[in-house]
């Protein structure tokens, strides 16, 4: 692989993680403006908002970059061959970088203070065991596709579960280290308490190492 080609895919990868990032905290900051104080309204259109930039993030920018926008689905994917290792540092990088300019992105489009400290508390053992299961989920859907005919239906099948996790954890299933991080610097609907972000983490971490573990468990499994 070429310079050439690495930073074409590091420009793609960064401007699909902001991106996804700008609609995360801007559909949250409209959601909770519109829905006056109702939050399960507001979770919902945030969710939809989010599901939907995603499927439109991936069909393009897939073919540059691979479309990752996520720290836990890069290392998957290098730990399965998928993916090279030597891009990987570079991946992380842009995307971390990419994900707090997306938030800024929103802030600016909402006329807000760009940097801010979010005040939102998101800890317990229970956020963080949703953190964990739906980063397992995330990458073992990504990972059985990828192995599997269905890898055509990725660009639907990872925004459907991102959208669920809004829903089924406890935590909104945030399921991205570098989401995580970015989120704290918005007191916004999506925002996170720096506090907390450590333990939202390791607990992806943890989940991004289930999720390995399985998917090798699947692959020695006999078809029947």
């Amino acid at each position: 692989m070429t310079r050439s080609s690495l930073l074409q895919a590091l420009i793609a990868e960064g401007i699909g993680t902001a991106l996804l990032l700008a609609v995360i905290v801007g559909s949250g900051i409209m959601a909770w403006q519109l829905a006056g104080g109702n939050g399960a309204i507001a979770l919902l259109a945030n969710a939809i908002a989010t599901g939907g930039a995603l499927v439109a993030l991936i069909h393009m920018f897939a073919p540059l970059s691979g479309a990752h926008f996520n720290p836990a689905v890069t290392l998957a994917l290098a730990a399965t061959g998928y993916f090279s290792w030597s891009w990987v540092p570079a991946y992380l990088a842009v995307q971390a970088v990419a994900a707090v300019a997306g938030v800024l992105l929103a802030h600016g489009m909402f006329d807000q203070t760009l940097v801010q400290v979010s005040a939102t508390v998101r800890t317990g053992p229970g956020q963080w065991l949703s953190e964990a299961v739906a980063t397992l989920v995330l990458v073992t859907i990504i990972l059985r596709a990828l192995r599997s005919d269905t890898a055509r239906v990725l660009p639907y099948m990872v925004p459907l579960a991102v959208m669920a996790g809004y829903w089924y954890t406890a935590s909104t299933g945030f399921a991205n280290p570098a989401v995580t991080l970015a989120r704290c610097l918005t007191d916004s609907f999506a925002g996170i308490r720096p506090l907390d972000v450590p333990g939202f983490v390791l607990a992806q971490t943890a989940g991004l190492i289930a999720g390995l573990a399985l998917d090798r468990g699947l692959k020695l499994t006999k078809k029947f």
